[in-house]
């Protein structure tokens, strides 16, 4: 994936984890009965996903990362 793709990508989700949390905050509204989205899981998956793309960064950048540089110590 290109820096653009991943820079973009990266965009997104941290757009999708706001949103997320925006809605796990608020209250809930009894009336309507009870969510359908799990907002929580999706903001929490979005933190996983904006991880994996920093790392995916930081690789593109030049910086070694994974088990090689453990076994190289």
């Amino acid at each position: 994936m290109s820096l653009t793709a991943t820079l973009i990508a990266l965009a997104l989700v941290a757009c999708l984890g706001l949103f997320s949390a925006w809605r796990g905050a608020r209250p809930l509204d009894v009336h309507r009965g009870p969510r359908m989205m799990p907002w929580r899981f999706l903001m929490l998956l979005s933190v996983v996903a904006a991880i994996f793309l920093l790392v995916h960064l930081l690789n593109l950048a030049g910086a070694t990362t994974g088990p090689e540089v453990m076994a190289r110590r």
